[in-house]
C-alpha cells in the first residue's frame, strides 16, 4: 500500500518522527526504476532517479527491496542475525520511497546534468533515496550504485543462465590483512564502477541498445537527447565520499565531486596531488578525524573551489534515509540522529549540493542564492571542521 500523504508530513515544529522519507522540495515530480547490465560482476546494478511526468495513481517502490538486504544490515551491525533481521523487515519492510516507479520520462531538449552516487560501507542503492530523490526534483538525473566490490550490505547479479541470481554478501577486512590494502582496492573497483556507469550513459545517449536485465517497463532509450554529458559529477557518503574523490582523478568527464562525509582513509597519499577538480566536502559534527580532514585540506590547499563545511548536531546517518527511518529504538541503536532536525539537514546538505554544482556545471538555475553555504555561513553550518568533537 503506497504510504499516505499524512505520513510524509511532519510536525511544523521541527523534529518529529514521521518515519517516511520526505517529498522532494524542487518543481519537478520525480520517477524511479532498477537498471541492471550485463550478467557478470564487471556489470552494473543501480537505481536511476530522474525528472518525471505527473501520473495519476503511481505506484511507489518498497526502500527495503528485498529481505536479503534486511539480512545484509543485520549481518553488517553485528547483531543477531536472524532476529535483527525480522526485526528490520517488521519495521522498515512497509515503507516506501515518494517517486513514482518507473514513471513516464519527461524529456528534456537541453538535457539534464547526471550524478553518479557511490553509497558508503554496508550500504545499498536505496538508502540514500531522500537526498537522490531531492536532487531529481530540481532537475538531475542521479544514479545510485550499488557497489559489487563487497562493501554493499547485499548485492546480487542476474547471472546469463534465465532466473537465476547470484548474491555477493557484504565482507569485513580478512583476518591477518591490513585494513588499508583492502579498502584501497575496493575503493579503486568502487571508482571504476562510477566510471563504468558514466560510459553506460554515454551509451545510451548514443543510441547504442542497452539491455537491462531486470526487464523492468521503462525504456532506457527514453534517455537519448535528454542528458547532457558534458555536466556530469560524481557524490558520495563515508566510502562513496571518497569514492567520488577518486573517481575524479580517473574520469576527466566528472567535473566535480560532492563528498558527504568522506571517509579519506582508504586513498593513498599519493593520488591527492592528482585530483585535479573541485570537492565540496560536506562533513557531519560526530564522525571526521583531525587525519581524514588534514586530507581534505591538502585538497583545498591546492584549488581554491573545494570547500569543506560541517553540519552542526549532525552525525554520520544524518546523511542516510535511517534518519528518517528509524523510531527511538533503532535510531538509538544505529546512532541515525543527532540533535539537528533531519529535515533541516536534508535542506543544508541538499541546498549546499545544489549550489555548488550550478557553479562547476555552469548551470543556468538560481541555486547560487545558497552560496553562503559553501563559505560555512548560515544557521548550522560552519565553515571547516570542528576537530574537538571527533569521537573517531
Amino acid at each position: 500500500d503506497p504510504v499516505s500523504p499524512s505520513r510524509l508530513r511532519h510536525s511544523s515544529m521541527g523534529g518529529t518522527q514521521s518515519l517516511a522519507l520526505p517529498l522532494g522540495k524542487g518543481p519537478q515530480h520525480v520517477g524511479c526504476t532498477d537498471v541492471m547490465v550485463g550478467h557478470t560482476q564487471q556489470g552494473l546494478f543501480l537505481r536511476l532517479f530522474y525528472p518525471c511526468l505527473l501520473q495519476a495513481g503511481a505506484e511507489q517502490p518498497l526502500w527495503m527491496p528485498r529481505y536479503e538486504y534486511c539480512q545484509g544490515l543485520a549481518e553488517f551491525s553485528q547483531h543477531s542475525q536472524s532476529c535483527w533481521a525480522r526485526l528490520l523487515s517488521i519495521t522498515l519492510g512497509s515503507c516506501r520511497v515518494p517517486v513514482s516507479w518507473n514513471g513516464p520520462f519527461k524529456p528534456h531538449s537541453s538535457g539534464y546534468p547526471l550524478i553518479i552516487f557511490s553509497h558508503g560501507l554496508g550500504a545499498f542503492r536505496t538508502l540514500y533515496s531522500s537526498i537522490c530523490l531531492e536532487l531529481a526534483s530540481w532537475g538531475f538525473v542521479v544514479a545510485a550504485l550499488e557497489h559489487r566490490d563487497h562493501s554493499a550490505s547485499a548485492t546480487y547479479l542476474c547471472t546469463a543462465e534465465a532466473g537465476r541470481e547470484e548474491w555477493i554478501p557484504y565482507l569485513g577486512v580478512p583476518q591477518g590483512q591490513k585494513e588499508f590494502y583492502f579498502r584501497n582496492k575496493q575503493v579503486h573497483q568502487r571508482a571504476e564502477e562510477c566510471v563504468r556507469a558514466l560510459r553506460l550513459f554515454k551509451d545510451i545517449s548514443s543510441g547504442q541498445p542497452v539491455l537491462n536485465s531486470l526487464q523492468h517497463d521503462f525504456e532506457l532509450s527514453v534517455l537519448k537527447g535528454s542528458l547532457d554529458l558534458s555536466k556530469v559529477s560524481v557524490m558520495g557518503h563515508s566510502f562513496g565520499g571518497v569514492t567520488a574523490v577518486l573517481a575524479l582523478v580517473k574520469e576527466p568527464s566528472f567535473r566535480c565531486a560532492v563528498a558527504l562525509d568522506a571517509w579519506m582513509y582508504p586513498l593513498e597519499n599519493i593520488l591527492y596531488p592528482e585530483v585535479p577538480k573541485p570537492v565540496l566536502f560536506i562533513n557531519t559534527e560526530k564522525f571526521q578525524t583531525p587525519e581524514s580532514i588534514a586530507k581534505m585540506k591538502r585538497l583545498s590547499s591546492r584549488n581554491r573551489q573545494t570547500k569543506i563545511i560541517t553540519i552542526l548536531g549532525s552525525v554520520h546517518q544524518s546523511q542516510t534515509d535511517f534518519t528518517f527511518l528509524t523510531g527511538k529504538l533503532l535510531s538509538h541503536i544505529f546512532r541515525a540522529r543527532g540533535t539537528l532536525d533531519p529535515y533541516k539537514c536534508l535542506e543544508i546538505t541538499s541546498q549546499a549540493a545544489l549550489a555548488f554544482l550550478q557553479r562547476h556545471l555552469n548551470l543556468q538555475e538560481e541555486f547560487d542564492r545558497w552560496d553562503n553555504l559553501l563559505e560555512g555561513i548560515g544557521d548550522s553550518v560552519i565553515p571547516e571542521a570542528p576537530f574537538s568533537h571527533s569521537n573517531l
